[in-house]
């Protein structure tokens, strides 16, 4: 087996570091409902939403696929009905 580089031991001891929780006020002390809010608003500032058009556009896809998949499987049923009946009468 290879040794390690000194370099290797020091990337892996940080890595083991930072893995590691760390500790705040916060976690210590409970639920902040203004953190908590904070924390949500930082997050839906990160959101891309979608245009007007990509939405509409979208939408109507899967309005589309859910109708078709629909379809084919009541087609699909009747005509497995259809067949058991003609066997088993």
């Amino acid at each position: 087996m290879a040794k390690k580089s000194e370099t290797d031991v020091t990337s892996s001891k940080e890595a083991k570091d930072s893995k590691e929780p760390k500790k705040s006020a916060e976690s210590s002390s409970g639920f902040s409902p203004a953190s908590f809010l904070q924390g949500t608003k930082e997050e839906l500032d990160k959101v891309v939403w979608p245009s007007r058009q990509q939405l509409i556009s979208e939408s109507i896809a899967v309005i589309l696929m859910v109708t078709l998949s629909a379809t084919t499987i009541y087609l699909i049923d009747n005509l497995f009905g259809w067949v058991a009946k003609q066997v088993f009468q």
